[in-house]
């Protein structure tokens, strides 16, 4: 047996068994090695059945018999029971409502450890709906009188995630089978001793047994901090490697004086803030070091990012190439939807309005250009071969578009600034396609309006500088937010009247484009847009135009709606959370989110952004099916959080970065998600992995680094 070996060539599997455990990620015997607890039982939690009391929440090993299925006497509930019985032959009922499947499911005198409510019934105490695990054995000394008392010596086991087919029970035997082969001989510690040692952190051997089998919990702790360290470690170097290799080759220096650039804002028809002078001023500072800028600009929704990438490609638009007399250099502006791409074409118009230089724009749907030949104030539709003709030449200093900017036949004559918007939303190699599209390397800004808690930014962007635009424009007004109860749904609609007839608009989001099969779903039946916009239409708001947009209708087709609604068409766009990213609407200062609780907490801050585009008060309604304690929580962090930074933070603190963002688009795993909640260790493992990067930047001696690197490369962990 070694790490690399299948699963299937030392364990007799089932074929159920086999489909479990590729649900679970787990091929080989590395894999289970890596398949981590996700907490630990303690015996000590451990009642003897003589013990327990009504209210109780009880631990209970013994023998269960007697399964069977019921109805209830009134209810006519489907119900299973069944007997336990523990060491010390004391009995107990255990009660399943709704669940009649555990019965067959659980073979008779079966070994198990109950966890469930004591409740009572007619004077007898039995367990209520208690989460049941097979054993293959009674943990020792379980049947002692002492057992679980203070002072006693606790054996902690672990429980691992589950998939149906293969339990927590399985997988902790599959391990102990493992350790016995004496695989853990043969592994080789990727993160150097001296590191390990700085920080008081345990070797691979050790940190795989404490955690899969610890004799005490500081143990288990100690072996989650070791491999969460090595997680980010091993990000930093990637990202720190990714960042030496783009600043080393030669990029174009632009230097524009600051009077120029200060004439530029000034054309602004609103005043620059401080943080956007600051980071304008950062950016221009980078252009000049001789070496490609890479940076990312977090600024919260409606703070400004636009105008910051406008005034910088000013800047390089206006700077001629070295040694050429004529032409200018070149900006690609990336966008992840065409609405987004065509609304900053729009704002790019605005800013440029008084300069003789051509923009264009490209997406899935076809190509646009600006200034047009027979209206100088307009765009023109044009032909993708001829807007590529003049991007290749040099005659279109603007690109924006959508990832159609990454595509082979879009060359240019001097890229020199690549800006990616909402940076989250485009893999590694997207964005890498888009710089190395030239000889030189461009300078990369990308932009992202989603609240990134600082330690997870440090992390997953580990290879761009951080800049944050902290701060709104002068006389924006905060977005006064409530939480709608079901009572006070008229009262919201009138407050939307209210702002209709002052001429404003509104959004309201729905979670669903069409109503569910209703025999298919059993879940609470959230709104859909389609249905939504028929009975506001029909009930509420009948003299109003109400349009519909949402992600399954044609790019054409939403850009139309789209446009009727910034014109004032529309007054009451229903949608789905396809408006979440960058639509600006000024006029519009409501939005009503219905069911809440399905999206997560930095998508409804996202939402909440589209109606702060103006110095009108702006209303955000909350509106959740669920009114479980967790909804709660959130909405009221949503109400209170004075902006994203504050919310990205909160949501790190009590869900984790996974919960607030996905695990998938990080590809960090669970153990790797607590380490972006200690800003100290996250800083450790930068410092370290640039320290070994300036000793050793090539790996020579340290081999086992390098093999570790290609191991994940191999595995496609990219980091996003």
């Amino acid at each position: 047996m070694s790490p690399s070996s299948r699963i299937d060539e030392h364990f007799r599997l089932q074929a159920t068994q086999r489909s479990a455990l590729a649900r679970l990620g787990i091929m080989t015997i590395e894999d289970l090695l890596y398949h981590f607890p996700t907490r630990y039982g303690d015996t000590a939690e451990a009642r003897t059945i003589n013990t327990l009391e009504k209210g109780q929440t009880a631990v209970v090993y013994g023998e269960i018999t007697k399964l069977k299925t019921s109805k209830g006497f009134r209810t006519k509930i489907p119900m299973a029971e069944g007997i336990i019985t523990d060491a010390s032959g004391m009995t107990i009922k255990a009660v399943w409502f709704n669940q009649p499947y555990i019965a067959k499911m659980t073979p008779e005198k079966s070994l198990i450890r109950a966890e469930g409510k004591v409740s009572e019934r007619k004077g007898s105490l039995y367990l209520s709906n208690p989460k049941l695990e097979r054993l293959a054995e009674l943990p020792e000394g379980v049947g002692d009188n002492l057992f679980g008392k203070d002072g006693e010596v606790h054996t902690l086991y672990p429980i691992y995630p589950e998939s149906r087919g293969i339990s927590s029970n399985w997988i902790y035997h599959a391990i102990q089978k493992i350790f016995k082969s004496g695989v853990l001989d043969t592994t080789v510690d990727p993160v150097p001793v001296d590191i390990l040692k700085r920080y008081n952190l345990p070797t691979l051997t050790t940190a795989l047994v404490w955690i899969h089998a610890p004799q005490r919990t500081k143990d288990a702790i100690s072996a989650r901090k070791r491999f969460a360290f090595e997680e980010v470690f091993f990000i930093q170097l990637e990202k720190q490697r990714e960042r030496r290799a783009y600043r080393a080759g030669p990029a174009f220096t632009i230097d524009k004086s600051p009077e120029e650039v200060e004439k530029f804002i000034s054309r602004f028809p609103f005043e620059a803030t401080e943080a956007q002078r600051r980071t304008v001023e950062t950016i221009m500072s980078d252009f000049k070091q001789g070496h490609a800028m890479s940076r990312l600009l977090e600024g919260d929704v409606g703070s400004g990012k636009t105008a910051v990438a406008a005034t910088t490609v000013y800047a390089v638009t206006t700077t001629k190439p070295t040694g050429q007399n004529y032409g200018a250099l070149q900006t690609a502006y990336m966008c992840p939807t065409e609405i987004l791409a065509t609304q900053h074409f729009e704002s790019f118009i605005q800013y440029f309005s008084h300069m003789p230089i051509q923009i264009g724009l490209i997406t899935g749907s076809g190509c646009r250009k600006f200034p047009s030949k027979v209206h100088p104030d307009g765009w023109t539709d044009i032909s993708r071969a001829q807007l590529l003709k003049w991007v290749a030449n040099g005659e279109i200093p603007i690109l924006i578009g959508t990832h159609a900017l990454i595509q082979k036949n879009v060359k240019f004559k001097n890229l020199a600034y690549v800006i990616v918007d909402e940076q989250h939303r485009f893999g590694t190699g997207q964005r890498q396609k888009l710089v190395r599209k030239d000889t030189i390397t461009p300078h990369l800004l990308s932009m992202t309006a989603t609240p990134i808690p600082r330690t997870l930014a440090l992390t997953v962007f580990g290879d761009l500088d951080l800049s944050l635009l902290d701060q709104m424009p002068h006389g924006r007004k905060p977005i006064l937010t409530d939480i709608v109860m079901p009572d006070k749904r008229s009262d919201m609609y009138e407050k939307v009247r209210t702002e209709l007839t002052l001429g404003r608009q509104v959004y309201i989001i729905c979670p669903r484009i069409n109503e569910p099969d209703p025999t298919k779903e059993l879940a609470v039946q959230a709104k859909s847009v389609k249905e939504e916009a028929k009975r506001l239409k029909k009930d509420i708001f009948p003299e109003y135009e109400i349009g519909i947009l949402h992600s399954k209708m044609k790019d054409g087709d939403k850009e139309h709606v789209m446009q009727e609604f910034k014109n004032g068409d529309i007054n009451i766009l229903v949608a789905t959370s396809v408006v979440e990213v960058g639509v600006n609407v000024p006029n519009a200062t409501v939005i009503i989110i219905e069911g809440a609780e399905r999206f997560g907490l930095s998508q409804l801050h996202q939402l909440r952004g589209r109606v702060i585009r103006s110095n009108h008060q702006a209303y955000c309604f909350v509106y959740a099916e669920s009114s479980g304690e967790k909804t709660r929580d959130r909405l009221l962090a949503l109400k209170t959080a004075k902006n994203g930074f504050e919310l990205a933070e909160y949501d790190l603190k009590f869900r984790g970065a996974g919960d607030l963002y996905g695990k998938k688009q990080w590809g960090i795993s669970d153990v790797g998600m607590e380490a972006i909640q200690n800003l100290k260790m996250v800083e450790a493992a930068r410092t370290e992995a640039s320290r070994l990067l300036d000793e050793d930047s090539s790996f020579s001696n340290h081999p086992q680094i390098k093999t570790e690197l290609s191991r994940r490369e191999s595995q496609k962990i990219h980091f996003e």
